[in-house]
């Protein structure tokens, strides 16, 4: 089954967040670029709704049905000292799949242990991980998004390869969590983070706006998993 792209969405925020911890200054955001998707996703909960979402993705069938992707906002931005002695800071994004189609799908999404460089930000490397805690709109106002025990999270998979695989059923959503670390030194400026779909291959792209070193744009595009979109 092939997934035909029609929409991409970029929304402002009312409660943004700017890498703090490593900058030292006040929240800020960049105006992006509003683009109007062609169909609209109706978000069950009250509470919860496009101004909560930085990027939204959707992709249709060839009959019509949709799979969406949507990607948050970061909050964090804590200290964190490794096992080793190395301080960082670390952001918690969340992406939550909304499968429309008639069939299953299944998500498989894996990041080495390497750490990745972000052009705007030559020399400075981020660490990703993806707890394995599921993410839900009911948990959308709480600290850190609900995610817990993340420090003993960190302690024992700080230096390990990081993946989440999941079956998500016709009808059904499924949300998780991605943790970005720095060192104290690495980062500055607002960053962004975002999952998307190119056929059935996964990409995650980290956005940083406003670095001393570089004041322009300037994104990293990992390839972290497949969605397959043929189960029966």
């Amino acid at each position: 089954m092939k997934m035909k792209k029609i929409a991409k969405l970029f929304v402002l925020f009312s409660m943004p967040f700017f890498l703090s911890s490593c900058t030292g200054q006040n929240p800020t955001i960049s105006p992006e670029e509003i683009v109007k998707p062609e169909t609209r996703d109706t978000v069950a909960s009250p509470r919860f709704n496009d101004r909560n979402i930085y990027s939204k993705y959707e992709y249709t069938d060839s009959v019509g049905k949709r799979l969406i992707i949507e990607n948050g906002y970061p909050r964090g931005g804590t200290k964190y000292t490794d096992p080793n002695g190395e301080v960082y800071v670390w952001a918690v994004f969340w992406t939550r799949i909304i499968n429309e189609t008639d069939n299953p799908l299944e998500l498989k999404i894996d990041f080495p242990v390497d750490s990745y460089e972000v052009p705007s930000l030559p020399g400075k490397y981020f660490k990703i991980l993806v707890p394995p805690d599921t993410m839900t709109l009911e948990k959308f106002y709480l600290f850190n998004y609900g995610l817990t025990d993340l420090e003993f999270f960190l302690d024992r998979n700080i230096h390990n390869p990081s993946s989440v695989k999941r079956t998500i059923d016709p009808k059904k959503s499924s949300g998780f969590y991605v943790v970005m670390l720095c060192l104290v030194d690495g980062a500055h400026g607002t960053m962004r983070t975002g999952l998307s779909l190119k056929g059935q291959d996964l990409f995650y792209r980290i956005k940083i706006d406003g670095s001393k070193s570089n004041s322009k744009s300037s994104d990293k595009e990992i390839q972290c998993g497949r969605i397959n979109l043929n189960l029966k």
